[in-house]
């Protein structure tokens, strides 16, 4: 095994059903941030115009003729020996001493193809979320998946082309401290995202506190269709599977000195001098899942030349340590695909609705249409399409959500609840019980926090009672992750200005440990939370002050009183916007 291998929708313009009494377009999210007649009379907000359209998709026939091109051109690649420097692409690390199964077993498995005219290589991969493909850096690093790849999903064999969903993953993301030089490859890990959502089952990644699941001597799984033997440069035509035990940290580091890196990396198989003495990864299976318990602990990565040696064990990216950025790559919500969250907000004196795009430290401004009747709008993505969702609220009480169909490109809704005009607070910070769905959370008249766990498709399970002293915040915000661990986070207004955060702790029965104090903000009217505004994984808040200037502060990942970094300025004249997204 080794690591060198690789193994025109529409527009934002919103058009959707919702209560009689509003027009086209909506209002805007936080709940309770409507500003005086004075204000609404303010200046429009000062940012550049700018405009946003979603990429067209490639032909199917045009990514299944990249598939039959590629496996043409792999039959004819050779792994190359440990350690050695660049980049060509060649086939990647699967399983000796495996067994072969059903793609029913493991259905979030994915093929990667790849050809760009030069040369083609074959990756595995896992599907973490309906769009959203983990794999190793480097089938991913350097290359142009969306002029020259497809993913299969939902095949068993290699073979069968046609058999499987194909799939245009037209945006890509490489951890930015990956490291391939010297053959052994650090922070080995990417995300695809795919145009389409696929039908299959997503594998649930691990929680990064999940550290009991790397004990030495734990079974886990691999999954490939890569090389069955150390003498045959074949890859399988069939999915393979075997069971690993997990090694120690210190057994590894023993049989690869310094290649080896504590907390990046983790090891696993069974070795020796034959192919009947080893269990393990070889070339053909790079970016596959290593899985315990049912969750993605590992992504296959490096090995040694045709993958049999005496303490020669598979080398697989801790998942562990990449569960933050894992998670703010699937989770990601924007309006025009770039993994940044963009914002949308009102203006009041004439209830125009612009989207602002960010630029990571600005923004570019778009019209979004008009809105009446609505008083609460939350930017989410409640089925991981990777189309942005909307929660809306109607002056009569009732909830929506409201979605993109991608098959006819057109908005749809759907009322999820009634009665809650009352509702303090309404907000979707994201998952909040670590199932992998986006959940809501809620503040009823009486300050009582409400979870509603989702279940993916835009209904909700029974509701849970998480707590009291609501009515003691002014503001509650959250969307994604402010503490950089891979759990979604809310920030709250109390009185005299005090932030506080309440760190998410992935449970349904608690979900968040004890506030912590983390700023005065006594400036601020509004707080708003979109998610990763700068696109660095972390969550990040904007804060308009009482004399319209709107600031982003940037999430630091820290925690703790340093959670947000220097602020930017990103617009003056926000005080004529009654409502932000």
């Amino acid at each position: 095994m080794h690591i060198r291998t690789r193994g025109g929708k529409h527009s934002r313009r919103l058009k959707l059903a919702v209560p009689a009494v509003a027009v086209t377009v909506l209002a805007l999210v936080g709940a309770g941030l409507t500003m005086s007649s004075s204000q609404a009379e303010e200046p429009v907000l000062t940012v550049k115009a700018g405009a946003v359209e979603r990429p067209t998709a490639p032909s199917d026939a045009e990514l299944r003729e990249r598939v039959v091109n590629a496996a043409q051109a792999d039959r004819k690649a050779l792994a190359p020996s440990k350690l050695n420097a660049g980049d060509d692409p060649v086939p990647a690390p699967m399983v000796i001493g495996g067994t072969e199964t059903s793609i029913s077993t493991a259905p979030w498995m994915a093929q990667l193809w790849y050809n760009d005219g030069t040369g083609g290589f074959f990756c595995g991969g896992v599907v973490i979320a309906p769009t959203k493909i983990a794999t190793a850096a480097h089938c991913v690093k350097g290359l142009d998946w969306a002029a020259n790849g497809t993913v299969v999903t939902g095949a068993g064999s290699t073979e069968a082309i046609g058999t499987g969903e194909e799939n245009w993953a037209y945006r890509q993301w490489t951890h930015p401290l990956y490291n391939g030089a010297t053959g052994a490859a650090d922070n080995d890990i990417a995300v695809l995202t795919l145009f389409n959502p696929v039908t299959v089952k997503p594998l649930p990644v691990m929680s990064k506190t999940d550290t009991a699941l790397y004990a030495a001597g734990t079974q886990a799984k691999v999954y490939g269709w890569g090389r069955t033997s150390s003498t045959d440069n074949e890859i399988s035509t069939t999915l393979r599977t075997a069971t690993l035990p997990i090694v120690s940290d210190a057994t590894c580091a023993n049989s690869y000195g310094s290649d080896f890196k504590a907390g990046h990396m983790v090891c696993a198989g069974k070795t020796g001098a034959t192919d009947a003495e080893t269990t393990g990864a070889c070339n053909g299976d790079s970016g596959g899942p290593l899985v315990v318990g049912g969750k993605l602990v590992g992504i296959v990565s490096w090995g040694i030349t045709d993958c049999v040696g005496k303490g020669a064990y598979s080398v697989f990216t801790k998942v562990s340590t990449y569960v933050p950025a894992i998670n703010a790559r699937a989770y990601d919500t924007n309006q025009n695909w770039d993994h940044r969250a963009d914002l949308l907000a009102r203006k009041a004196s004439t209830n125009t609705l612009y989207e602002f795009i960010s630029t990571g430290s600005g923004m570019t401004k778009g019209d979004f249409g008009t809105g009446n009747g609505i008083n609460v709008l939350l930017q989410t993505d409640l089925n991981r399409d990777d189309y942005q969702d909307l929660l809306v609220r109607g002056s009569d009480g009732s909830l929506y959500w409201d979605w993109i169909n991608p098959a006819t490109q057109e908005w749809e809704s759907k009322r999820i609840a009634t009665g809650w005009g009352s509702r303090k607070q309404i907000l979707a910070p994201g998952d909040l019980t670590s199932d992998g769905h986006p959940d809501i959370l809620s503040t009823d008249s009486a300050g009582v926090f409400w979870l509603y766990p989702g279940k993916g498709n835009g209904s909700f399970g029974s509701r849970v009672k998480i707590g009291g002293g609501g009515l003691a915040y002014s503001m509650v915000r959250g969307s994604g992750d402010f503490t950089n661990d891979g759990k979604a986070d809310i920030i709250a207004r109390a009185s005299g200005g005090k932030i506080y955060l309440f760190p998410g702790t992935g449970k349904a029965s608690a979900p968040f440990a004890s506030k912590v104090l983390v700023r005065t903000w006594d400036v601020a009217n509004a707080l708003v939370t979109t998610g990763d505004f700068s696109g660095d994984g972390v969550a990040d808040i904007i804060v308009r002050v009482k004399t319209g200037e709107l600031y982003l502060y940037p999430g630091t990942g820290q925690g703790n009183s340093n959670i947000f970094g220097a602020r930017k300025l990103l617009g003056t004249g926000a005080a004529g916007y009654n409502l932000f997204g």
